[in-house]
């Protein structure tokens, strides 16, 4: 099994609340998005290739499980599930810190493709997988 990788921790601000006062779903998924992509690159560069320019290309299976409330420190972490040749597919698990508790909040899997930023083409992420 692969070691999570913290790749976004943040406190949830009022800013960011729905009329019920929890955070907007469309916030966690904003930074599941970003965390996503950053655990791939922390990936890509591990496995040796170079810090790949990554597009979205889907998002599955979200599931919110518990709301998330101003205060949280909301950690997002990442770890891979699936390499293509142009893509990379990661995990996202999304807990929250409220108090003493530590809750499981979403979790994701999230589909990047490395492109080439002036043709906006796919590209391999690894040297050697033409």
């Amino acid at each position: 099994m692969f070691e999570p990788y913290l790749a976004i921790r943040v406190v949830m601000m009022p800013r960011d609340t729905n009329p019920l006062g929890s955070i907007f779903g469309g916030v966690i998924l904003s930074h599941i998005d970003s965390a996503g992509a950053i655990g791939a690159r922390h990936e890509v560069a591990k496995a040796g290739g170079a810090l790949p320019f990554l597009v979205t290309v889907a998002m599955n299976a979200v599931l919110f499980k518990e709301p998330v409330l101003v205060g949280d420190v909301v950690s997002f972490k990442t770890r891979l599930v699936k390499w293509g040749r142009t893509s990379i597919t990661m995990h996202v698990a999304v807990e929250s810190e409220r108090g003493a508790e530590t809750l499981q909040v979403t979790e994701a899997e999230v589909v990047y493709v490395g492109i080439n930023p002036d043709d906006r083409t796919p590209r391999p992420l690894l040297p050697g997988s033409s």
